[in-house]
């Protein structure tokens, strides 16, 4: 995949404070910006994986909720 460059603007302290962490963690700025971006795709994937499972899980199963609904009194009954 193609890479592109990015620029971004941050406040100095801000900078300074991932500088700090980057040193520390024996990375870099940039390198720390690249792996939470790309964090950030597998999440969304997963939701959605997650979300159709359950969804296909729902159509298969054999219990029916059916149309029953509450009032608010009942919904906080706190006998």
């Amino acid at each position: 995949m193609p890479k592109q460059n990015v620029t971004l603007t941050v406040d100095s302290a801000v900078l300074k404070n991932a500088r700090k962490y980057a040193l520390e963690h024996d990375t870099s700025v940039n390198q720390i910006i690249r792996e939470t971006l790309a964090a950030l795709g597998p999440q969304d994937d997963k939701r959605e994986a997650a979300r159709m499972e359950l969804k296909e899980f729902f159509r298969k199963s054999r219990f029916k909720i059916g149309k029953r609904t509450w009032t608010r009194e009942e919904l906080y009954d706190r006998r």
